[in-house]
């Protein structure tokens, strides 16, 4: 069974023509400014409505308004539209409240069409894309799901400009989309060989791909990885996706995620309570797949590639056991303390691959790791780690700027010390004190000294429970922007 990727709405930007205010259906928006003063647009639908939308800003409703907030104006006589909703927002607006208006203005929209005018206003292609990412929903799986109907028209200044502007912001939707489909689906739908398969899908925009299966991974002498899928009948694979949009023979920047299809936790099985949830520990693969859909719709000029292990972590007779040794791909040998902690020891083979193959000039990996750095973050922050301060400054950057959150955490030898085995080179973990830390000491012993290197365990933000500025509750798709705001700053000079 292989459900369709959720369509994303279509935003288009075009001149104000009040003239058309009238007969447009569905539903009309007008961004005003917080002291309510009505600009064309505005004094327009005010005749129209004989006064109504500005006994409406008058309101206390209005004048509650937050930054992006909105309230509505329901029937209005005199229109064809079912609803005016009025948008508070300054003319030179903030990114992240455009961004807050287009979300503000998604939750309403429904199936209906909508007609924005946004005036002069800064930031109408954020406000485009807001609207976009936050139009989301999962219905795949859903017999009585109906299809996305609606378009969205944005009236502004410099419609072409600011069209121009958009189009690289909605290659970022569209991959946000894709971490969305992929994080939300069922592990009986998205098995290793359908993950592989969608990813392959992608050459058709200009990516390419390569899939190593378990006989390749065997002759790399991956060990590590093929010791966690080793208990399911989903086979275990490597998946590569290259995008060569700089120049010929530089090195890339190197995406590295887990993608553990489903976790049961193997013999050293988790609790029932909330196991269903574990069909989002591909996670980190997600969001690679994902920033890699982005930069190759908007042609990034920049060398990127784009590593995921896809294992599904069983329990059964052929199952890895706590206290196995296993040999990793770098030669290092494993002792497999808890098997419920598969992550780091899928990720380890793919970033000393990685390494090995491409000599990456960076190389970040993203994992739904530990449960212990939601304790640390909760649900706002994903957790950072690196081994270079300006690689590290510069995805901070670069997190804040798309309101991404991300905190650094320490590293150091106290915490690498935990990891010592009797029998072998390294335990699996560290124990219960800093788990997270440990964790990406592990993932640590992997990273070459040359290679700057970053390790984000996105346990805490990758699917959650409310909705958060841009995604409904469910799957968030963070790091999409980030990562591809991070490629744009430092690969390509933007």
């Amino acid at each position: 069974m292989t459900a369709r990727p959720t369509p994303m709405t279509q935003v288009t930007f075009e001149a104000l023509d009040i003239d058309a205010l009238a007969a447009a259906t569905g539903r009309v928006a007008v961004v005003l400014e917080a002291d309510g003063k009505l600009d064309t647009a505005g004094r327009r639908i005010n005749k129209l409505t004989k006064g109504a939308l500005a006994r409406l800003v008058e309101s206390q409703a209005f004048t509650d308004l937050k930054q992006g907030g909105l309230t509505t104006l329901a029937v209005p006589a005199g229109m064809a539209a079912e609803a005016v909703d009025v948008v508070c927002l300054s003319r030179r607006p903030s990114v992240a409240d455009a961004r807050k208006a287009g979300a503000a203005l998604a939750k309403v929209r429904g199936r209906a069409d909508m007609l924005v005018c946004a005036a002069s206003m800064r930031h109408a292609a954020e406000l485009g894309f807001g609207l976009a990412m936050r139009d989301y929903s999962f219905n795949a799986h859903k017999s009585d799901a109906k299809p996305a109907e609606g378009a969205v028209r944005v009236m502004c200044a410099k419609p072409d400009e600011v069209q121009t502007t958009a189009a690289p912001l909605m290659a970022v939707a569209e991959g946000a989309f894709f971490t969305r489909d992929l994080v939300n689906e069922p592990a009986n739908v998205l098995t290793t060989t359908e993950f592989a398969d969608r990813l392959m899908a992608m050459e058709e925009i200009g990516l390419t791909v390569e899939i190593l299966d378990e006989d390749q991974l065997a002759s790399l002498g991956m060990g590590s990885i093929l010791c966690v899928g080793q208990g399911s009948d989903s086979p275990s694979k490597v998946v590569v996706m290259q995008w060569n949009g700089g120049t010929k023979g530089d090195a890339p920047l190197a995406l590295v995620g887990k993608g553990v299809v489903f976790d049961t936790g193997g013999i050293s099985l988790k609790p029932a309570a909330g196991m269903e949830d574990m069909t989002m520990d591909m996670g980190g693969a997600g969001v690679v797949a994902g920033v890699m859909r982005a930069l190759a719709l908007r042609k990034a000029k920049a060398n990127v590639v784009g590593l995921v292990g896809l294992v599904e972590n069983m329990p059964s007779g052929n199952a890895v056991r706590p206290g196995d040794v296993v040999t990793s791909m770098k030669g290092d040998t494993i002792e497999v303390i808890n098997t419920d902690a598969e992550g780091r020891l899928v990720l380890c083979d793919v970033m000393w691959y990685a390494q090995e193959r491409f000599k990456p000039t960076g190389m970040i990996d993203l994992a739904t790791l530990t449960g212990a750095i939601i304790i640390g973050l909760g649900h706002e922050n994903a957790g950072v780690f690196s081994n270079d301060d300006t690689l590290c400054n510069a995805f901070l950057k670069a997190a804040q700027s798309e309101n991404e959150g991300a905190w650094r955490m320490p590293l150091g030898q106290a915490y690498d010390d935990q990891l010592k085995s009797r029998i072998a080179d390294m335990k699996n973990v560290g124990g219960r004190p800093a788990g997270s830390i440990t964790a990406a000491q592990f993932l640590k012993r992997f990273v070459k000294d040359e290679t700057p290197w970053i390790h984000l365990d996105i346990a805490g933000v990758a699917s959650v429970t409310s909705e958060t500025a841009l995604a409904p509750k469910g799957a968030t798709g963070w790091g999409v922007a980030a990562l591809n705001r991070l490629v744009s700053d430092m690969c390509e000079g933007k």
